[in-house]
């Protein structure tokens, strides 16, 4: 979005346009998807910036602040075309927004995301019984990522061997992987309320699978549980703190 966008946004909100400028900006409106969304995204924000500094504006140390704030921005700009009177608070509460807006985008894409967390080693399956070549094709599906192919494989295992947490971790991480989110935390729970040596691993791996729906208040407080004692603690903690 132009610089020139947002001065029309706040002097659309101003009321200052006249009737043709007016009604050219609210058929923009209409027609121009990401012209409207950048235009609600400016009046939240302008809201939220004349609410925060209300009082403040009234004080000669502010109005000399926004005035010097104001001509550092704006002697980098080129001049509008069609020149239209703005006060220099008005050009600094446009300014306000537009690097608001470029934070808020930032710190959406700085967020951590699953696959910077979801590391895992080749599997290597303990199943009881004479299952190995359908053991084999689940490990070797899930070591080259082919998860829905190694699902498939770990659920008819564990037809024969229910109980075994190890197949119920695996299964969990590949309906992650799938996004079969459900499905995944439904064993992810039963691991984590059980005793079986994953216990600690299902909990890692229940707040990963909230990172990656980009749920992140759930993500933090299901890490905030994992113990000092778990592999994964040290990874948890780096974690929270990104999302703090």
């Amino acid at each position: 979005m132009e610089d020139q966008d947002y001065i029309l946004f706040e002097n659309y909100l101003l009321g200052d346009l006249s009737k043709e400028d007016s009604d050219t900006f609210e058929n923009r409106l209409e027609s121009d998807s990401k012209f409207k969304e950048s235009f609600n995204t400016y009046k939240e924000l302008s809201t939220f910036l004349e609410n925060k500094f209300e009082n403040e504006a009234a004080s000669t140390t502010f109005q000399n602040n926004l005035k010097n704030i104001s001509k550092i921005y704006f002697e980098k700009q080129e001049a509008p075309k069609k020149v239209v009177r703005f006060k220099p608070w008005q050009y600094v509460m446009a300014a306000s927004i537009a690097l608001l807006i470029g934070i808020t985008v930032f710190n959406n894409l700085s967020k951590p995301v699953y696959s910077d967390y979801a590391n895992y080693n080749d599997i290597s399956l303990t199943v009881r019984g004479e299952q190995d070549a359908l053991m084999h094709t689940a490990e070797n599906a899930f070591n080259i990522k082919d998860f829905a192919k190694a699902e498939e494989a770990i659920k008819s295992l564990m037809v024969l061997d229910k109980d075994n947490a190890e197949l119920k971790f695996y299964s969990a991480v590949a309906n992650i992987e799938l996004n079969n989110y459900d499905t995944a935390e439904t064993m992810l729970i039963s691991l984590k309320n059980g005793q079986s040596a994953y216990k600690n691993k299902a909990i890692w791996y229940l707040a990963l699978s909230n990172l990656k729906q980009k749920e992140y208040d759930e993500c933090l407080e299901i890490l905030r549980t994992i113990p000092e004692d778990a592999d994964d603690y040290n990874k948890a903690q780096k974690l929270i703190k990104k999302l703090d």
